[in-house]
């Protein structure tokens, strides 16, 4: 999972959406962005919400 990550981080990926038995029991997800932060687990549709909201904006939700 690591070096997926990392290639992920050198590709310039933005987002990274992380998905285990664990998150996909709770319809959710484990977000990390590529300027290293981890958003930890979000709701899918929280996360949909969180895209959505910076595609309008076309700025970077810290």
């Amino acid at each position: 999972m690591q070096k997926k990550i990392r290639n992920a981080q050198m590709q310039k990926i933005p987002y990274m959406l992380v998905l285990g038995d664990k998150e996909a029991e709770n319809g959710a997800v484990a977000v990390r962005r590529r300027s290293g932060g981890d958003l930890g687990t979000l709701s899918i549709a929280d996360l949909a919400e969180r895209l959505k909201a910076e595609v309008v904006t076309r700025s970077d939700l810290a």
